[in-house]
């Protein structure tokens, strides 16, 4: 453990050139009095680390001290060659970049792992673009953007906002503060702060119609989270497109395709406020019949459903059949009545081509 924490030590500082006892302590989960006894072990042991005493103190490496890679195990060498998404590094530009960024890694790591490039690439591959879809053209000014990310550098964007493609508005400019870069589902977008409205809002990258750097850097927002906004800026989307409820009694069957037909999210809110769900209420809900979640008495369950609209509800819980019976609204009910009274006759006794064509 003790092995392990020093050689992290160094790599730490390495990285950040220097930093506190209190900083270091908090990074290695141990106390400053164990980092002063690490440094004075690190000292004996010839690596160059020096304590500036003070307020202001710290710890830094001195002379640019580097470290080999060699005490980098298997399974580490193996996630490294697989950190990245290969049509990402295409799209930014950086293909040639990582390629001899792996070749450096490779060359610096001990000779019984120098197949570990080969290794993870034999077995992993990592497909960022969804199914069904088209592959996607790359953004045309997404080098540009990514390069200003990298370089905190403000830029003025020219954006086609929805449907102006239709003939709407021309696209708008401004001038934003890249902050980054989102892949989600083979789709580009940008998190960008806008100076003027103090906010930071979410760009599709194929909707920027031009890029122009300003030459000025912006200070960033230290405790930015990127992963952390794009998750609740995701969440937030998902649940402001869900505008109308509609209020279904579903089969044990029927409860276990509702997620696999609509909103996911929205499917296990539901269920789990009805007792039935993947979430708290799941555990104490009894089995049905076939070992799907049940009502009290093992029987259907009655839900309420955040949906987008009535129009794309009568889409999706039409694939559940019988399975689901719509209760309210009512106009939505008499829509699946209208609708079974037609399959009703299209597949009654005497009715049909394909009775006739199996005669």
């Amino acid at each position: 453990m003790r092995a392990a924490r020093l050689i992290k030590m160094v790599l730490l500082l390495q990285t950040r050139r220097a930093m506190t006892g209190a900083e270091l302590a908090a990074e290695l989960e141990v106390s400053e009095r164990t980092v002063s006894r690490d440094v004075r072990a690190l000292s004996e042991a010839g690596v160059p680390v020096y304590a500036d005493r003070g307020r202001s103190g710290g710890y830094r490496l001195v002379g640019g001290y580097r470290t080999r890679l060699t005490g980098i195990g298997r399974g580490e060498a193996e996630a490294l060659f697989l950190s990245g998404v290969p049509s990402a590094l295409r799209d930014m530009g950086l293909a040639d970049a990582a390629s001899a960024a792996r070749l450096k890694v490779s060359a610096a790591l001990v000779p019984e792992l120098s197949d570990a490039h080969r290794s993870a690439a034999q077995r992993f591959h990592l497909d960022a673009p969804g199914w069904w879809q088209p592959p996607q053209e790359r953004p045309e000014h997404l080098p540009a953007v990514a390069d200003a990310v990298w370089a905190d550098r403000t830029v003025r964007m020219r954006y086609r906002r929805r449907g102006a493609e239709d003939g709407g508005a021309p696209p708008s400019g401004r001038e934003l503060e890249p902050y980054g870069l989102v892949l989600k589902a083979g789709v580009w977008y940008l998190v960008a702060r806008v100076p003027d409205a103090g906010e930071r809002r979410v760009y599709r990258m194929d909707r920027v119609t031009g890029v122009e750097e300003t030459g000025e850097h912006f200070v960033r927002d230290e405790e930015f989270d990127l992963p952390a906004f794009w998750e609740e800026q995701s969440a937030a989307f998902a649940q402001s497109i869900l505008r109308d409820e509609v209020v279904l009694r579903l089969t044990p069957a029927g409860m276990r395709a509702l997620r696999h037909v609509t909103d996911r999210r929205a499917a296990e809110e539901a269920l789990t406020r009805a007792g039935a769900g993947s979430g708290a209420g799941a555990a104490s809900a009894p089995a049905g019949e076939d070992g799907g979640p049940a009502g009290e008495d093992g029987g259907p369950v009655t839900v309420v459903l955040a949906v987008e609209s009535l129009d794309v509800a009568y889409a999706q819980l039409l694939a559940l059949g019988p399975e689901c019976e719509v209760l309210e609204p009512a106009g939505l009910r008499a829509r699946f009545a209208d609708a079974a009274r037609l399959m009703a006759s299209q597949y009654g006794a005497g009715g049909g081509r394909a009775e006739t064509a199996h005669r």
